[in-house]
């Protein structure tokens, strides 16, 4: 909740004054809201946040799907090289992420990769398992954010489920690293 006097806001924990008398900075955590009221303090709500992932700061959804863009004219809008401009929808900017972040997770062990090539000295075999289980698992990831049809159920495939109070996350999670 925010605060507000007089249509100015007041910052919670910081001293404010008000008709020559001066508030320390927790008193608007320890007032009751009668004495917030006979100040003339009104509770306002916060502004809605949103995820970012998925919506602009006005709440509105971003485009799913990529977007081939146009001019006014309905012509395609070209690029310095005369290739049509493409804004990237939400479920390229994610599947971009898990590729990212599958390459960090096996970028770990490309030594081992190397040393192979090089030395002829055999993976681990939980290292090949590990590196197998993390491009299964960035590829299912990437199917199931192709299978949503819309922002909810993206935000939804993100999300957590909880029951008979285990927490789970929706998606498929990378698997564990063979060293932790």
């Amino acid at each position: 909740m925010a605060f507000l006097l007089d249509g100015n806001p007041l910052a919670v924990d910081v001293a404010f004054s008000h008709n020559d008398i001066n508030y320390p900075a927790n008193w608007l955590r320890l007032s009751s809201a009668q004495e917030k009221k006979d100040l003339g303090i009104t509770e306002v709500a916060d502004a809605p946040t949103y995820d970012s992932r998925f919506y602009w700061g006005n709440g509105t959804a971003k485009a799913i799907d990529d977007v081939n863009e146009v001019d006014e004219n309905g012509d395609p809008l070209l690029d310095s090289e005369g290739n049509q401009v493409v804004t990237l929808g939400v479920k390229s900017v994610l599947k971009a992420q898990e590729k990212a972040t599958a390459g960090s997770l096996l970028a770990r062990y490309d030594w081992y990769v190397v040393r192979k090539a090089e030395k002829s000295t055999a993976i681990p075999t939980a290292i090949t398992t590990y590196r197998d289980a993390v491009r299964t698992a960035c590829d299912t990831r990437e199917k199931e954010i192709d299978a949503c049809t819309d922002t909810a159920a993206l935000v939804s495939l993100y999300g957590l489920t909880e029951k008979d109070g285990v927490v789970t996350p929706n998606m498929t999670q990378y698997p564990e690293d063979p060293n932790s």
